[in-house]
């Protein structure tokens, strides 16, 4: 079974990015994967300086051994003045290249204004930099307070089947590069 764990990198207690995690997990799980969501507003993390070890922060072990054993990673972002959030970018900077190789990642950003790529294409060097493989799929969530209804459930069908292609090319493409058994797979 694919594994395959997800972050936003947004501290907000009404977080878009969270939703948009939500719903993308949500999406993958339909598909069959296992998926871990990890709450980086729940994690005691300190500031990246570089080293290898955090004692004073069990945290960063728990973030690490998840990625570590993830098949699949799903890294969502607002797009902070042109780029990813500060908090997803020290958090993947607490990783390496262990915790990448090999793995396949999908990424998705929401923006207040139109949509565009600065903070995709971002993770994207990022996750390259660390040998990590990135689906050619990417969403980018414009407007993002019209996206969401009360509820967190999308209102827009075109975004709603943007994110089911996404998610079908994780998870396929997780087992592929993986090695993992492949499943017939059945959308709506």
């Amino acid at each position: 079974m694919v594994k395959i764990v997800g972050m936003a990198g947004s501290l907000r207690s009404t977080s878009y990015s969270q939703q948009a995690l939500k719903v993308v997990a949500e999406r993958v799980r339909a598909l069959g994967a296992d998926v871990e969501l990890l709450d980086l507003r729940e994690l005691n993390l300190p500031f990246c300086d570089g080293s290898d070890e955090y004692p004073e922060y069990p945290d960063v072990e728990t973030l690490r051994k998840a990625v570590l054993d993830a098949d699949g990673i799903i890294l969502v972002t607002p797009e902070y003045h042109g780029s990813l959030s500060g908090v997803l970018k020290n958090a993947l900077d607490l990783m390496g290249f262990e915790h990448f190789t090999g793995k396949v990642t999908g990424l998705v950003s929401v923006l207040g204004g139109q949509s565009n790529s600065n903070a995709l294409n971002d993770m994207r060097t990022i996750v390259r930099w660390v040998h990590g493989w990135t689906i050619p799929e990417q969403v980018a969530i414009g407007q993002v307070w019209k996206a969401f209804d009360q509820d967190g459930n999308l209102q827009d069908e075109n975004l709603s089947k943007r994110i089911d292609a996404f998610a079908q090319s994780l998870v396929e493409n997780t087992q592929k590069l993986r090695g993992l058994p492949q499943r017939t797979m059945v959308t709506t």
